[in-house]
């Protein structure tokens, strides 16, 4: 597993297709690692692209870290990331809060990005966000690993699973995360939001309690068009085929 050194601490990343004129790169979601799009998502992108993972801090196989989750802070992290790796220009796909790390860089450094596609990305201001983070529990961690085994024919073992559970502990517990994720409440009300000038692709779950939210940025952003996914929040793992085809597709053309 390839861990790097950024900032003098360690990422894990996943490279695909390094030979590719454009790159792609995927951020997974809090509480998840990069194996969200690893094993279908990812491939599918890598027939064009090369693709760059990694697992944001304290998730999978990257360094532990107490604080730093807030919106500006994951970004810089993930400037020093493309920096570490010679990335001048990327397309950006982001899940869930992965989504909304995407937004915060078209506003902050809009020129490392060509197109973005935000996939569930929740309102921080909405209570059922909220009620999303809460849901990460033990008994959703069975419901991932449920899917995750479905749609990719590899089942997670009991180490593996262990391995997640203090993870999460660790997150609920020991860092800063919740705090800076309710800290966030007001970024839908940023203006700067309505002055994204990137050709973005939003996916969200027919079913979704962020549907509305998805309805919400496709009117505040000028360059951006809605697609309705059937699933949930978890469309990613529900429709990795589908979510990949949709996402290489709009960012060939």
């Amino acid at each position: 597993m390839p861990i790097i050194k950024v900032n003098n601490r360690d990422v894990h990343i996943q490279e695909l297709n390094k030979g590719a004129a454009e790159t792609v790169l995927l951020l997974h979601g809090m509480f998840s690692n990069l194996s969200v799009y690893y094993f279908n998502i990812a491939p599918i992108l890598a027939e064009h692209f090369h693709v760059v993972m990694y697992d944001l801090k304290s998730h999978g196989l990257s360094e532990r870290v107490l604080d730093g989750y807030d919106l500006e802070n994951m970004t810089n992290d993930l400037c020093a990331l493309m920096e570490a790796l010679n990335l001048d220009k990327v397309h950006l796909a982001g899940y869930s809060f992965g989504g909304l790390i995407a937004l915060k860089m078209a506003i902050r450094f809009p020129e490392k990005l060509k197109k973005l596609a935000i996939i569930e990305a929740p309102n921080p201001n909405d209570e059922r966000a909220h009620g999303l983070i809460d849901d990460y529990s033990k008994d959703f961690l069975e419901h991932y690993v449920e899917n995750f085994t479905d749609t990719t024919k590899v089942r997670m073992g009991k180490r593996q699973m262990e391995r997640n559970h203090r993870m999460y502990e660790y997150l609920f517990h020991q860092t800063s995360i919740k705090k800076d994720m309710v800290a966030e409440k007001g970024f839908f009300s940023d203006p700067a939001i309505l002055a994204v000038d990137k050709e973005i692709l939003l996916l969200y779950g027919t079913y979704s309690d962020c549907l509305d939210t998805g309805k919400d940025l496709n009117e505040k952003i000028k360059d951006s068009k809605l697609i309705a996914v059937n699933g949930d929040h978890n469309i990613p793992i529900q429709e990795p085929a589908l979510i990949g085809n949709t996402i290489n597709t709009f960012f060939i053309n």
